[in-house]
């Protein structure tokens, strides 16, 4: 109970930062409306990124490239990272990983303790259910 707050906190802001930035620097590089569509949901499982994809108008086995380098790049840099910056509670290193980099994190974060796993698994779960809901969403409301 004490923790919703700051693990729906840390689901809204890391989830939108997430999406956000990977689209914003789509745009900014000048990416085609197809493939912004295609990495926006590059932080969840590839089961669900595809559905999401392909609902908003991205490409289903693209999304899956997408997904997988995320979660490669983030189990290989985000666990040093979050070291750099000082973030030392299993809790929050967890969610971290497993916001970001889903199921591959998750693994990284059960490596650093069963606590570290359990909320990697947690903010997979919860980021894949709030962007199969909300990104489709978002996106029919921005166009």
């Amino acid at each position: 109970r004490q923790l919703f707050w700051p693990v729906l906190t840390t689901l809204v802001v890391g989830g939108m930062f997430a999406t956000g930035l990977c689209v914003g620097f789509g745009v900014l590089f000048g990416a085609d409306h197809m493939i912004l569509m295609t990495m926006a949901p590059k932080s969840v499982t590839s089961p669900i990124a595809m559905l999401v994809a392909e609902q908003i108008g991205g490409v289903a086995a693209l999304a899956a490239v997408f997904v997988l380098i995320t979660g490669v790049f983030g189990a290989i840099f985000g666990p040093g990272l979050l070291s750099l910056a000082g973030v030392d509670n299993p809790a929050a290193r967890g969610m971290a990983l497993g916001l970001t980099a889903h199921a591959v994190g998750t693994s990284v974060a059960l490596q650093e303790g069963e606590e570290s796993g359990a909320f990697a698994a947690l903010a997979m779960s919860l980021m894949g259910v709030a962007t199969a809901l909300f990104l489709p969403l978002a996106m029919s409301l921005a166009i």
